[in-house]
């Protein structure tokens, strides 16, 4: 049995060596072949990778050419663009110079027909046709600055028409001179002349068409004919108290009833401190000389406020010092309404003025808007009433505000001052009197 085995073991292992043989060339003729690709492989990679390099080396050459053209373009195209600006640009100065040189020519053909100069070729070149307004400038230029003469009319203060000479000093003043009379012109509107309303003219008027020149003139000086120019006068009382209008009345009365009452008020403090002194000298007196009653008799013919206070307190002077001082205090209220009358009245008034100003203002800019949106701002004398009456009931409120205010308080001052000195005296009476009594 065991060799039987050992048998067994020894042909398989004899096969197992044989098998390894032929696998072992196997192997080795699949290795050969493999290494012979490979080799291959690797051949035909590096003739790829020569290849590929050439292209990518051409195409990189091709890229660059390319872009080097590209710049070249584009600085062609930035070039062009720049050309073709420069020559709208130019255009558009050639465009706008033909129009400036055509509105030029324009307006000085319709400034020189103004002064009846025309240009006579209408087929001449703009240029000419500037060279032409330039020597008709410089003429007229010559005949406005200097002074002229010539025959016309002019219209009197009377609204008469007069014929005479009118003397011309250049184009901004003139002169006329008639059998009627004689003076500095002012524009009448639609290139006519009036005789200017202040005195003194008419000898000027005479040097200059006698060609002389005086040192010094009376003269209007004026911009254009087309528009009348108002007589000069002098602004009256009226003319302010009209410009207030109704507003302006109305606090103008306001401030002279409040006078009124300050004239009536400073009477009443008047008469009510009249003789306050004299009647507590005359009082004190006669309290360490004599009887109550005495003193009483010895002012009686006294009157005012403080007299009636210190005859209150002489009648009541036996009295307890309590009730006496109640007796004073009721006199002093009694005459207070005496002291105060009018008083707040007129401080009111003076509180009032300056709101009515203020409503005049705001009623005369509402008259000067509602002008403005009807005729517009192209007159400005329309727009006038409004502006005086916002201006005028504004200075008025502050004119009869400011003193009433004043004279009030200062009143006002004067009546504190009275009670104060009834007091005072009356006080002082009374205490005469316990230290004469307790002698």
């Amino acid at each position: 049995m065991k060799r039987l085995i050992s048998l067994l073991t020894c042909t398989l292992l004899y096969l197992g060596a044989v098998q390894a043989d032929e696998l072992q060339d196997a192997y080795n003729k699949e290795y050969t072949f493999l290494k012979a690709q490979k080799d291959e492989l690797h051949k035909r990679l590096d003739i790829e990778q020569k290849q590929q390099n050439q292209e990518i080396a051409k195409a990189e050459a091709e890229v660059q050419t390319l872009q080097n053209n590209y710049v070249a373009l584009s600085r062609e195209l930035t070039s062009t663009e720049q050309a073709i600006e420069q020559a709208n640009r130019t255009f558009q100065s050639a465009s706008s110079n033909k129009e400036i040189v055509g509105s030029v020519v324009t307006q000085s053909g319709m400034t020189l027909l103004d002064y009846g100069i025309e240009f006579k070729d209408q087929n001449t070149t703009e240029l000419q046709k500037i060279e032409e307004a330039f020597d008709a400038a410089a003429a007229l230029y010559q005949t406005l600055s200097s002074i002229r003469k010539e025959s016309g009319s002019f219209f009197l203060l009377d609204g008469t028409t007069a014929e005479g000479d009118i003397v011309k000093v250049g184009n901004i003043a003139a002169y006329g001179l008639s059998a009627k009379a004689s003076g500095a012109l002012s524009p009448a509107g639609n290139g006519s002349y009036k005789l200017w309303n202040q005195p003194g003219s008419d000898i000027d008027a005479k040097a200059f068409f006698n060609g002389q020149m005086p040192s010094t003139v009376n003269i209007f000086v004026y911009e254009n004919m087309d528009r009348e120019v108002d007589y000069q006068h002098e602004k009256t009382l009226d003319d302010v108290l009209r410009a207030g209008g109704p507003i302006g009345y109305t606090i103008l009365t306001f401030g002279a009833f409040g006078l009124l009452l300050i004239l009536l008020r400073t009477i009443f403090l008047l008469r009510s401190g009249s003789s306050t002194g004299a009647i507590a000298k005359i009082v004190s007196q006669k309290l360490e000389s004599e009887t109550p009653e005495a003193a009483l008799d010895a002012i009686a013919n006294f009157h005012g406020a403080t007299a009636r206070v210190i005859k209150a307190t002489l009648r009541n002077i036996k009295k307890e010092r309590d009730h006496i001082e109640d007796i004073i205090t009721e006199s002093m209220l009694n005459e207070q309404s005496t002291l105060d009358r009018f008083g707040s009245v007129i401080l009111v008034i003076a509180s009032v003025a300056p709101l009515l100003g203020l409503l005049g203002t705001v009623t005369g800019m509402i008259a000067t808007f509602d002008v403005i949106t009807e005729h517009g701002t192209s007159d400005p004398k329309l727009l006038a009433g409004g502006i005086s009456e916002a201006l005028v009931t504004t200075e008025f409120g502050l004119i009869v505000a400011i003193p009433l205010l004043l004279l009030g308080n200062l009143l006002g001052g004067w009546a504190s001052n009275i009670k104060d000195s009834m007091e005072q005296y009356a006080l002082n009476i009374v205490n005469t009197y316990e230290k004469h009594k307790s002698r």
